[in-house]
């Protein structure tokens, strides 16, 4: 069972906390406010009342023995940094947090945090891209070269075998998933024929996803 550390319960943080724990990790939770402590208490395997800049509290919490910290403080640069900085000096092998903007992820990079997020402007990014075209149902960045995208089959493709259309090697991209009538096919044989209607969950270079939303 893999177990993680929360530090800080806003409402990204309480989500998170929440979703691990129904996916049945072990999670403990943390925020020096005892109303939000309260709020995910039920939730989660463990919810105390405590304060990630201060290391010998995650020291007693034994923070160092979870698999993953998530820290999701965002808004306070300096208590996001502290409790990262803890956090890595008690030996957590990977740290994961969130950020305010871009000069708070570089911080939080540069102090060793294994991967940084901004949630706010991850979701911008995916409606824009999403709104920019039509055909794009949803878009989900890996790096700034790759990313996946949910699509629309071609009308034109409807019929034809994955093994017919042969797009790794025409168009570069991986189609990862079918999604028809609400129902997903992951990783479809070669011999799956699309259908009209379908809905490809496509991975790929960006240059090849712009060729996938062209067709």
């Amino acid at each position: 069972m893999k177990s993680y550390v929360v530090v800080g319960l806003g409402r990204f943080g309480a989500e998170v906390a929440v979703a691990l724990c129904r996916l049945g990790c072990e999670v403990l939770a943390m925020d020096i406010s005892s109303e939000l402590v309260s709020e995910v208490a039920n939730d989660v395997t463990h919810a105390v009342v405590g304060d990630g800049q201060d290391k010998e509290v995650l020291r007693a919490l034994g923070a160092g023995e979870f698999d993953c910290a998530i820290v999701a403080i965002g808004d306070d640069l300096a208590a996001s940094v502290l409790a990262t900085m803890n956090l890595k000096e008690l030996g957590v092998p990977k740290i994961i947090c969130k950020a305010h903007n871009e000069t708070h992820r570089r911080v939080l990079e540069k102090l060793g945090a294994d991967q940084v997020l901004i949630p706010e402007q991850e979701q911008a990014n995916r409606l824009a891209r999403s709104l920019s075209n039509p055909n794009v149902l949803d878009y989900i960045e890996l790096s700034d070269e790759y990313g996946i995208i949910e699509v629309p089959a071609p009308t034109v493709w409807s019929g034809k075998s994955l093994r017919e259309l042969n797009v790794r090697a025409k168009l570069g991209v991986n189609i990862l998933a079918i999604r028809r009538n609400g129902s997903f096919t992951v990783s479809p044989a070669a011999d799956f024929a699309i259908a009209q209607g379908d809905v490809m969950v496509v991975l790929g270079d960006s240059r090849a996803l712009k060729k996938v939303q062209k067709l």
